[in-house]
C-alpha cells in the first residue's frame, strides 16, 4: 500500500509544476486545466501526471483542454497514461514517456551494501564527463546526470568513472535522482551502489527522493532501494483539430 504522506508530497510537487490554480481530485479521477506555462510537459505539449488514483492534465490551450477533457470523461486515470488508449481517442502527433514515478521516505530506504567504495565528488567536478561522453547523447540525456545540483557519487575502475549518480533539486524539497553506468559495466549492481549513496545524501538533507524511469532496469534499481511506485508521467503533442472518427 502506498504511503499516504508520500502521496500527498508527490501531488504537491506536481501541482506546483502545473503553474496554475489546480489540485488533484481527492476522490480520484482526472482534472484537466489550461496551463500554457506548465512544467508537466514541454511548451505547447499536454502533460499528464497520475499519482495514485487521480490524474492532473495541463493543456496549452482552451481548445486542447476541451478535447482532452471530453476524452478523460470516458477514461480512468490509468488509461490517460496509456499511449495506445490515448491514440485511439485523441489526435496524438508525438509522445514522451510514459515514465513511472517512484518516491521514497526515510523509513522505507534499503541502502545498498555492495562492498564497493563510492567516491563523492564536489558539485561541478568534471569527473563524470567521460562517462557521459561514452554513454552517448541519448543515454546521457535520459539519465539527467549533466543537470544534477548535488555532488556526484561515483565508482571507478582504475582512473575511469564507470558509474555515477546524483540529484537535481526540484520544488517542494524534492531530489530528482539521476544515475548512469558505463555500457560495458552494466549488470553488476553498480547503479544500485551509486544511487544508494545519492539517496542517502538527499535524505540526510531532508529532501524527498524522486525516481522517474521508463526502462525496466532503472525501475528495478528503484524498487531494490525501497522506492514506491506511486504514478506515471506522460507528455503528448496533439494536433490542433480533433480526429474525425465517423461518430
Amino acid at each position: 500500500m502506498a504511503d499516504a504522506l508520500l502521496l500527498v508530497r508527490a501531488r504537491e510537487l506536481w501541482v506546483e509544476l502545473a503553474d496554475t490554480a489546480v489540485e488533484f481530485f481527492p476522490s480520484g479521477g482526472a482534472k484537466v486545466v489550461v496551463a500554457p506555462s506548465s512544467r508537466l510537459a514541454p511548451p505547447s505539449w499536454t502533460g499528464v501526471v497520475r499519482i495514485g488514483d487521480a490524474a492532473l492534465v495541463t493543456a496549452p490551450s482552451v481548445r486542447t483542454a476541451g478535447m482532452v477533457a471530453e476524452a478523460a470523461r470516458k477514461m480512468s486515470p490509468e488509461e490517460l497514461v496509456d499511449i495506445a488508449r490515448l491514440r485511439a481517442v485523441l489526435p496524438v502527433l508525438d509522445v514522451l514517456g510514459p515514465a513511472s514515478l517512484f518516491y521514497l521516505g526515510r523509513d522505507g530506504f534499503l541502502p545498498a551494501h555492495e562492498g564497493t567504495a563510492v567516491e563523492q565528488l564536489p558539485i561541478g567536478d568534471g569527473g563524470p564527463a567521460t562517462l557521459l561522453a561514452r554513454a552517448g547523447k541519448e543515454e546521457a540525456g535520459e539519465s539527467g546526470l549533466e543537470d544534477i545540483s548535488s555532488p556526484a557519487f561515483c565508482l571507478r575502475r582504475g582512473d575511469e568513472v564507470v558509474a555515477a549518480a546524483g540529484y537535481r533539486s526540484w520544488p517542494r524539497s524534492v531530489a530528482h535522482l539521476s544515475v548512469l553506468v558505463a555500457p560495458h559495466c552494466r549488470g553488476r549492481r553498480l547503479a544500485r551502489a551509486v544511487a544508494s549513496a545519492a539517496v542517502a545524501h538527499a535524505l540526510d538533507a531532508g529532501l524527498l527522493p524522486q525516481w522517474r524511469a521508463r526502462l525496466c532496469p532503472s525501475q528495478r534499481v528503484a524498487v531494490a532501494l525501497g522506492f514506491q511506485e506511486l504514478g506515471t508521467q506522460l507528455s503528448v503533442r496533439l494536433d490542433d483539430a480533433p480526429l474525425d472518427r465517423g461518430r
